[in-house]
């Protein structure tokens, strides 16, 4: 089967998953109920989702216990781009080819809405406690008490990846240092937290549901840091060269913002071949996992070579 079609397929499972755990009751929170549906019903290609579910798979998970991970992974992703897009940072009138949140539910909803999805990701994440079914043999509770173990890791890294050591971390970075000079080493803080934390949460959480062995999560780890980064420098990349209707959005907004980017810094040709080395790694390190990684693989193929 082709690549093209098993993603959208996969593509398609992640929606699923995604409907199945957004709120669907409301009353005079309607309006913040509604702007998140629009953001998170905006498609995109449901990166880290995909990651989880992969990397999940990989190390042998078979169980439904992914899945409010799944969910709330996207919730953050899209909380944070909600966030991004407002007057007070990047001030984006677009994302994926539409209106952004606040401009059509104005600044104050689009606050409430990213502040809305970040919560309501924890309270889906923590539905997977509820999946775990209480048996009464030994070998069931032992079982039990594993998998409950391997939630409260998933859950702690759900909570701290986002957050002030992690995503947070690298935005206030972002906007601080935004219009002066960058050397590789704060570039460089700012891409693996801003962009790699939620990259690096994604498969760490799939490798921990799934039971992997802590020689298998540290591999995962550095697999994610090096896709965290070629990801980020491929969208420095797409920045300068791809088109609107490509990208969905405004073109050379770094450049506008007066961002330092790490083809301004090296320029586009060896920021491609870096984008390569990093992309080389991470299926070696795939390759040493050993299990059937082959969508995996093209998957971050596609993430690192992607027109858009």
């Amino acid at each position: 089967m082709m690549f093209e079609t098993q993603m959208k397929e996969k593509v398609a499972r992640i929606e699923q998953i995604i409907k199945k755990y957004m709120p669907k009751e409301y009353s005079l929170q309607k309006t913040v109920i509604d702007a998140m549906d629009y953001t998170m019903s905006a498609g995109g290609k449901r990166i880290r989702p995909m990651l989880m579910l992969e990397t999940y798979s990989l190390f042998g998970g078979e169980e439904l216990l992914v899945e409010p991970f799944a969910a709330a992974i996207e919730m953050i992703h899209t909380y944070s781009l909600i966030h991004d897009d407002l007057p007070a940072l990047d001030n984006d009138e677009y994302r994926r080819g539409r209106k952004t949140a606040h401009i059509v539910y104005g600044e104050d909803m689009a606050i409430l809405a990213g502040d809305a999805l970040l919560n309501y990701a924890y309270e889906t994440a923590g539905k997977a406690f509820d999946l775990i079914e209480s048996q009464d043999t030994v070998d069931a509770v032992k079982e039990e008490l594993k998998l409950r173990k391997q939630v409260e890791r998933a859950y702690q890294i759900l909570t701290s990846k986002p957050g002030i050591y992690g995503m947070i971390g690298g935005q206030v970075a972002d906007v601080e240092l935004t219009g002066q000079p960058l050397d590789d080493a704060k570039l460089r803080y700012i891409y693996e937290n801003k962009t790699g934390a939620l990259i690096e949460a994604s498969m760490l959480i799939g490798a921990v549901l799934a039971g992997a062995t802590e020689t298998g999560i540290e591999k995962i780890k550095k697999v994610a840091y090096n896709v965290g980064m070629a990801f980020q420098i491929q969208d420095d990349i797409l920045d300068e060269t791809a088109t609107f209707e490509q990208l969905g959005k405004a073109l050379h907004s770094d450049e506008k913002n007066g961002k330092v980017t790490y083809v301004t810094l090296h320029g586009i040709e060896a920021s491609k071949a870096q984008v390569a080395s990093l992309s080389e790694e991470a299926i070696s390190l795939l390759d040493s996992i050993g299990g059937n990684a082959t969508y995996l693989k093209l998957l971050v193929e596609y993430m690192i070579d992607r027109k858009n």
